[in-house]
């Protein structure tokens, strides 16, 4: 996880200083503003060994995913449509 990256995310908690909390690739992940049950597309701001932590920039595109977990880099492939291919060979 890099500083700068965005995820679509799920607020699974809420931590003890009322920041939402959720799960990316095995960081916990503190968002200040987000309430449980929000889903919403965060930026990170700062990565420690154990814990990042995010800032809300938005509503969630489609699909996100309830642990957030599966949140890394799947968004860009979404576009890639298969190429069909054309064998003018007859």
């Amino acid at each position: 996880m890099k500083i700068g990256e965005e995820h679509d995310v799920k607020i699974t908690d809420v931590g003890a200083k009322g920041d939402g909390i959720t799960k990316i690739e095995n960081f916990i992940v503190f968002v200040a503003g987000a309430k449980k049950g929000e889903e919403c597309r965060i930026r990170i701001k700062e990565v420690a060994s154990r814990f990042a932590v995010g800032e809300k920039i938005g509503p969630a595109g489609k699909g996100a995913s309830e642990t957030s977990e599966e949140s890394s880099d799947e968004s860009s492939n979404e576009s890639e449509e298969p190429s069909e291919t054309s064998s003018d060979e007859e």
